[in-house]
């Protein structure tokens, strides 16, 4: 049977991936995005496929459609854009969790949520396991987008307690791969884009601070195993790449790959940054047989060719 299917931030980075996915297993998508972080450029190439459906819409409203499967992705996911608007980042993480459960409570649609790492703030435990609660700053710059989704993560289970709603709960690590914003911030897409332009490669801190980088792919068939799991597998499930990295190694491989001229330049640590950040992902591999396949390498080439090819074209 085909399958109505609600991406909300469908045109964004990891929706329109996720758009292309469901389509190709054969589904009727539709496509719910305000276009704040989401652009029309990601999913230009589905335009033409008669069952994907494009929606101009805010989360933070109510929307009325009939579908069988949701997954709620919208929220600015960079510090760059959910700190350009904080109270609207916890509005869309809130109200927006808040109106998709009511969706999928009416047509009894099961709802995926895309929470995030962030939800542990700069942790004490590491690797990070779905059963540690975190140490968040609950009135920092970042509190906006931590908060907002750890929020959302409470009304996802009340719901499912309360109302029966099937949900899925995935908290998703550092995700880098073709069709990141340029400027949205994040470290894999500032090192290549400073990289290619010979550009100062901006490091905060020493550089000694870990993240894991988890190629979209991967992420995706993460997201997808989650939603087909039984019905128990609730999560919070942990999606990312336990390989970990320092972020000046990174720098250094970024520059290496691009053959670029820059030099890294150091600057101070922003509040809040956490110093490591790397999942524990034995709960994915038990109950989803999922792992990360593609090495940083790799990921690293795919995405580099896309924003060489995304120069070429603003030049």
């Amino acid at each position: 049977m085909r399958k109505r299917v609600l991406v909300t931030g469908g045109a964004g980075f990891l929706g329109s991936h996720l758009c292309e996915q469901l389509l190709e297993r054969g589904h009727d998508v539709l496509c719910v995005d305000n276009y704040f972080t989401g652009t029309k450029d990601n999913i230009a190439h589905l335009l033409d496929n008669p069952y994907f459906e494009v929606m101009r819409h805010d989360v933070t409203f109510p929307l009325y459609v009939e579908v069988n499967e949701i997954y709620n992705l919208a929220c600015p996911a960079s510090p760059v854009h959910y700190q350009f608007d904080p109270v609207q980042t916890t509005k869309t993480s809130v109200h927006g969790a808040i109106n998709m459960l009511g969706l999928a409570k009416r047509v009894r649609a099961k709802i995926f949520q895309a929470s995030t790492s962030e939800v542990y703030g700069d942790p004490d435990v590491h690797p990070q396991t779905e059963d540690y609660h975190g140490n968040v700053n609950t009135i920092g710059p970042r509190a906006c987008y931590d908060e907002g989704k750890r929020c959302a993560e409470t009304l996802f289970f009340d719901y499912h307690r309360q109302h029966k709603v099937d949900i899925r709960v995935a908290r998703i690590f550092n995700t880098y791969g073709p069709r990141m914003l340029p400027n949205d911030g994040r470290v894999v897409s500032n090192f290549i884009m400073q990289a290619l332009q010979n550009q100062p490669i901006t490091i905060f801190g020493d550089g000694s601070q870990t993240r894991s980088f988890c190629y979209v792919d991967d992420l995706i068939r993460g997201f997808l195993n989650l939603m087909d799991a039984p019905s128990e597998v609730t999560g919070p499930m942990n999606l990312g790449n336990p390989g970990e990295f320092t972020i000046k190694q990174l720098a250094e491989k970024v520059v290496e790959m691009t053959g670029s001229k820059s030099e890294i330049s150091y600057h101070p640590l922003p509040q809040d940054d956490p110093t490591q950040r790397c999942p524990n992902i034995a709960a994915a591999k038990k109950h989803l047989d999922w792992e990360p396949k593609i090495p940083l390498d790799e990921g690293l080439v795919k995405t580099v060719a896309f924003f060489e090819d995304l120069l070429r074209r603003n030049t």
